[in-house]
């Protein structure tokens, strides 16, 4: 693996960290909204990440797959709904009730999802810092010949 590599596997995390942000701020979002049936209403998303290995991307063997293959970056599968269940509430004089009274909130758990916020954030924040060392690194190994 090459300085530049890093790069590439940096970039990709940051991709992933951003959609995952992304989602994150929709389901934040749409976490009061309402409806009067459960097709209608919305459901918490989460985006789905594997790792890219070489044989991915064509870049044949590397030095460590005798023992286990080494990663290239993060792949986003796609983003999934919740499967848990919604909230509903019993609320007669809520205009979007139905029929029995009651209304459909997302399930959508906001601390929850801050503290998936910050790990992202956090996330992103790293692979930036990535970056930047290896930009140093590599502006430093031209100087080596001065």
């Amino acid at each position: 693996m090459s300085l530049n590599d890093i790069f590439n596997i940096s970039g990709s995390g940051m991709s992933a960290q951003s959609l995952r942000l992304n989602t994150v701020a929709s389901n934040i979002a749409n976490a009061e909204t309402v409806s009067s049936s459960t097709d209608e209403t919305y459901r918490a998303r989460h985006p789905v990440f594997s790792t890219l290995f070489n044989e991915q991307q064509g870049m044949g063997q590397s030095l460590f797959a005798s023992r286990e293959q080494a990663g290239q970056g993060v792949e986003v599968l796609g983003v999934v709904e919740s499967d848990a269940e919604l909230q509903s509430r019993y609320e007669p004089d809520h205009p979007m009730a139905n029929e029995e009274g009651y209304v459909f909130y997302p399930n959508v758990n906001v601390v929850e999802e801050m503290a998936n916020m910050m790990a992202a954030s956090r996330a992103y924040q790293t692979n930036v810092e990535i970056m930047n060392a290896t930009k140093t690194m590599l502006q430093r190994v031209l100087t080596l010949g001065q």
